[in-house]
């Protein structure tokens, strides 16, 4: 995945979940932050960004908050990414086999997934994550209590019952981590569920990516400790 038009600029505040105040060239600029996550430890004064540029007259800013620094660390914050990066991930590195369908937001009785694929003879459900948090090295979610997380790990157990594969895949936005874990001291209702979905069949996944300034691309697959 590969953005245009990108600038750098510092973090100034954030007024509410969708919008920072930053600095780029030496102005004061309103920017749309594409993650509604708190991201405390990332969005911090002085904290060195990028951004993308639009010239558009329908939008109500002008840039859009791609990615920041954390010490050496660049951290992609973009979370409408980890779909595409998935998806290009799974068609290019031969996770899987034998892709024939690879279908994004596909309905299954009361919910809604990610994907739908056809993997030779599988049918396979998948959600997709994505992992902005890292504390001393490693990647963890969520970074808030989150009931709709929960929910999707339940129905992708139940697609089991019925002769389905599916996967919760965890796209960690940044790279050179030790390891992903589920941030129980956030979420223990979470962190428990996701063993449980587990046990029934569920399977995980944890992917790593190499984040520059104007990409993202899933390179690794990490270990994962429940």
């Amino acid at each position: 995945m590969r953005y245009e038009n990108i600038l750098r600029a510092k973090f100034i505040d954030r007024p509410n979940r969708f919008i920072a105040n930053i600095e780029i060239e030496g102005r004061n600029e309103v920017c749309h932050v594409k993650n509604t996550g708190r991201c405390k430890e990332l969005l911090l004064p002085g904290a060195e960004l990028f951004v993308q540029e639009f010239d558009s007259l329908s939008r109500r800013t002008k840039y859009d908050l791609i990615s920041v620094f954390k010490g050496d660390r660049l951290i992609n914050m973009d979370s409408q990414v980890p779909n595409k990066v998935f998806a290009e991930w799974a068609r290019d590195k031969g996770f899987f086999k034998d892709i024939r369908i690879l279908k994004p937001e596909q309905k299954y009785k009361n919910s809604r997934f990610d994907f739908y694929m056809e993997d030779g003879i599988k049918k396979i459900f998948v959600e997709v994550k994505g992992v902005t948090l890292e504390e001393n090295g490693v990647a963890m979610f969520p970074d808030a209590p989150t009931e709709r997380g929960l929910k999707h790990l339940n129905e992708l157990a139940s697609c089991i019952d019925d002769g389905y594969e599916s996967y919760v895949v965890f796209i960690i936005q940044m790279k050179d981590v030790l390891h992903f874990t589920p941030n129980a001291k956030t979420d223990r209702i979470f962190a428990e569920t996701l063993s449980k979905v587990r046990d029934k069949g569920v399977k995980i996944l944890a992917l790593d990516c190499e984040v520059t300034p104007d990409s993202i691309t899933g390179i690794n697959l990490v270990d994962i400790n429940l």
